[in-house]
């Protein structure tokens, strides 16, 4: 019997806590430093100790099956500092492996982070975090998945990092692959196109039917939801409640910040968060492992970190799997929003044409005229 015990360190406002827990686990305790995601924490966690600082904690909770830590992206994300592994925040992995060397009875760890993390710097941070859990004798996988591939609206592709050092990842990471997105609406222009409102030069994020990734925000503290165009021509943002159901929280879940700070911070606490039906999958599969055959999978090289990849006793392939493990039914923009969006305002409209127009970028076809529209009705 699979022991159910979960530490969740860099736990944010427990997206990967609920997640397990729709899967039957139950956490023994909790990690998170910023104030109001630990208020959130203490209330949807009620009962449950949650610690603020992971360099305070000694030794694991008695009783620890499972660690699962989302550990700071900051310093790993193409919208962060980019300083790597090393950076201020990000280095705070190491007081995983600090805790794991002074552990002996954890059956499974298991990471979240940004896809850019596979090439930021070349790859360095998986070159540390694998080296470092071979190093204590872990076998690992890890895979990019899409959080389009449980049906919302997002498309947010995250790496998924499973380790053990009795079962094998393979079996709970690779054996679900529906190959390709349930979004079947990449060309249509009868439905909502989501994109950057904050860029337009260098990137547009734009997604149809579908948001880009949710972000915390600036660094001082300014929320930045992406745009939505509409088919009709209006512009928008989605409010806080549809964006906590686009992370797959129910709504209002980050309400309780607002006790501590002020209601904006709570996009902060969305954007840092994880995807929870993605954790939903992966606690389902540590109960229920399927086989997986990695004969003819081909060896990993060291030119570049793959979308997938796992390593057994040492011995490091490449898996083909997609980012697409579940096909399930896909619901749009514009079928999930429930909420009135924000009307995008004109500084903000005008300075993405403007970027738009000083770029080279592709938009798709009356994209770029239906905002100019949009601009001079405000």
């Amino acid at each position: 019997m699979i022991d159910k015990c979960v530490f969740g360190i860099f736990s944010g406002i427990g997206g990967i806590e609920l997640g397990m827990a729709k899967g039957g686990f139950y956490s023994v305790a909790l990690c998170e430093i910023d104030k109001a995601a630990k208020h959130v924490l203490e209330t949807k966690f009620p009962g449950i100790k949650v610690f603020d600082d992971v360099r305070a904690i000694k030794k694991v909770p008695e009783g620890t099956k499972i660690i699962t830590a989302g550990f700071p992206c900051q310093d790993l994300s193409s919208s962060g500092k980019k300083s790597g592994i090393s950076g201020e925040q990000s280095f705070l992995i190491d007081e995983v492996f600090r805790l794991l060397s002074n552990s002996k009875n954890i059956d499974w760890v298991i990471l979240e982070n940004v896809k850019f993390m596979l090439h930021l710097n070349k790859g360095s941070a998986m070159d540390y975090i694998t080296n470092e859990f071979e190093k204590l004798g872990y076998n690992w996988a890890y895979r990019v998945v899409n959080t389009e591939s449980f049906g919302l609206p997002q498309r947010r592709h995250r790496v998924i990092f499973i380790a053990s050092k009795c079962f094998d990842p393979r079996r709970v990471l690779f054996v679900d692959d529906a190959k390709e997105s349930p979004n079947k609406n990449s060309s249509s222009d009868e439905v909502p196109r989501g994109f950057y409102w904050t860029e337009g030069r260098y990137s547009t994020g734009m997604a149809h039917n579908s948001i880009p990734p949710l972000k915390a925000g600036s660094t001082i503290g300014i929320p930045s939801p992406p745009a939505i165009l509409f088919p009709d021509g209006a512009v928008g943002t989605p409010s806080i409640l549809d964006a906590e159901r686009l992370q797959g929280f129910p709504e209002n879940w980050t309400k309780p910040s607002e006790d501590i700070m002020r209601p904006s911070h709570r996009w902060k606490l969305i954007g840092n968060s994880v995807s929870v039906p993605i954790f939903h999958w992966v606690s389902h599969r540590i109960n229920k492992p399927l086989d997986y055959d990695g004969t003819h999978d081909p060896a990993l090289t060291d030119s570049k970190w793959p979308n997938a990849a796992w390593s057994i006793k040492k011995i490091r392939k490449q898996s083909m799997v997609s980012e697409w493990p579940k096909n399930e039914e896909f619901i749009g923009l514009n079928k999930f929003l429930k909420y009135p969006v924000k009307p995008l305002s004109f500084k903000a409209a005008t300075g993405y044409l403007s970027r738009a127009k000083s770029g080279n970028l592709n938009h798709p076809d009356g994209f770029i005229s239906k905002l100019e529209e949009y601009t001079n009705n405000i």
